[in-house]
C-alpha cells in the first residue's frame, strides 16, 4: 500500500509537473506573440513618423514655393528700377540696396536664379518664346533672356523665357 501511495505521489508529482510545463509553455508563446506585436507596433509607428515628417516638409516647400512664386514680379520690378537711368544717385543707391536686400532673403530660403545666356536650351528650366539665327552660336543656345527663371531647391518655380539660337 506504501507502494501505491508512492507511485500516486509521483504520479501527481509528474501530472502537476506536466501542467506547469504547459502552462510556461502558454506563457512563453504568448510572451513571444505580446513582443512580436509590440515590434511591430514601433515599427509601424517609425514609418508613420518618418511618412509624416517627409509629408510635412513636402507641404512646406510647395507653400514655400508659391509665396515666392508670387513675390518674383515684385523682384522683377525692382531689377528694372535698379537698372533704369537717374541723376538722383542716393534714389539709385537706395533701389540697388533693397534689390540687394531682397535677393539676400530669397537666397536664404534656398531660392537661386536659373542661369541662361550663353547655356545650351534645357525644357526642364527654360521656356523659349522665340528661336533666332545665329552663326556665332551654337545650336540651341541661348542668346538672350528675357525674364530669369528661379529654382526652389531643385523644384524649377519660374521657368526662364529665352531666345534660343539655331
Amino acid at each position: 500500500m506504501e507502494e501505491n501511495n508512492e507511485n500516486k505521489v509521483e504520479e501527481n508529482i509528474e501530472a502537476e509537473s506536466n501542467e506547469q510545463n504547459g502552462e510556461l509553455q502558454a506563457m512563453k508563446e504568448e510572451l513571444e506573440n505580446t513582443t512580436d506585436r509590440l515590434k511591430r507596433l514601433m515599427a509601424e509607428f517609425d514609418n508613420f513618423k518618418k511618412r509624416n515628417a517627409k509629408e510635412r516638409e513636402m507641404l512646406y516647400a510647395s507653400i514655400l514655393g508659391d509665396v515666392v512664386n508670387k513675390l518674383l514680379p515684385v523682384l522683377d520690378n525692382l531689377e528694372k528700377a535698379a537698372s533704369a537711368q537717374t541723376e538722383d544717385t542716393n534714389y539709385k543707391q537706395g533701389i540697388d540696396l533693397v534689390l540687394k536686400q531682397y535677393v539676400d532673403v530669397l537666397s536664404a530660403f534656398g531660392v537661386k536664379e536659373i542661369e541662361s545666356v550663353g547655356k545650351t536650351f534645357d525644357p526642364e528650366l527654360h521656356e523659349a518664346v522665340s528661336q533666332v539665327q545665329d552663326d556665332t552660336l551654337g545650336e540651341k543656345v541661348i542668346k538672350e533672356e528675357f525674364r530669369k527663371g528661379y529654382k526652389l531647391g531643385d523644384k524649377v518655380i519660374r521657368h526662364a523665357m529665352v531666345i534660343v539660337a539655331n
